[in-house]
């Protein structure tokens, strides 16, 4: 099979099981940024220090493949991401939320190189969670259930794990000082 198909040079893409919209559609966008964050999702994988948490990450990485294919397809009847995938998240956050010291003031986001990866992987989770948003926003457009508030969660715990990676090799955070 080739990679390359030329069905998409004029701009637009295919759905799964539906029409061909343009590249820049909300529904693109959506899962184009998924995709995105599954892809520093990786890259923080490949660091040595993300070591304790590898299997986590790599479990989120198939979640974030299964979202991004519900994403793709318009009208889908069955959730792939459900609300034990949510609660999962949460409990992961309490895990490692209650090994770090409890946070008084905004932090930078900065540290170790794993950290500071989680970081940018937290703010394209974050732009995905507002184009899933602007999605559902869509007129006739459905999203899947519990998609918004699984990444709002991923989020969350992507803010954590920074925080964790940082402790693990003795990296302080670094408070904002406002100006």
């Amino acid at each position: 099979m080739k990679i390359y198909t030329k069905t998409g040079d004029a701009g637009e893409t295919g759905l799964f099981g539906g029409p061909r919209v343009p590249k820049d559609h909300a529904r693109i966008e959506a899962f184009g940024t998924v995709d995105e964050l599954n892809s520093h999702l990786g890259l923080v994988r490949t660091m040595p220090a993300a070591a304790s948490f590898d299997l986590l990450l790599r479990r989120i990485q198939c979640e974030l493949f299964d979202l991004g294919a519900q994403l793709a397809t318009p009208n889908a009847e069955k959730a792939r991401i459900t609300v034990g995938h949510v609660e999962a998240i949460e409990t992961q956050i309490d895990h490692f939320d209650n090994q770090l010291p409890p946070l008084k003031y905004f932090i930078l986001p900065t540290g170790t190189l794993v950290a500071s990866t989680l970081h940018i992987a937290r703010t394209v989770c974050r732009r995905a969670e507002r184009r899933v948003v602007t999605l559902a926003h869509q007129p006739a457009t459905t999203v899947p259930n519990n998609a918004i508030e699984y990444l709002n969660r991923l989020g969350d715990l992507l803010f954590v794990l920074a925080r964790f990676a940082n402790q693990q090799e003795a990296v302080a955070d670094d408070p904002w000082c406002p100006a």
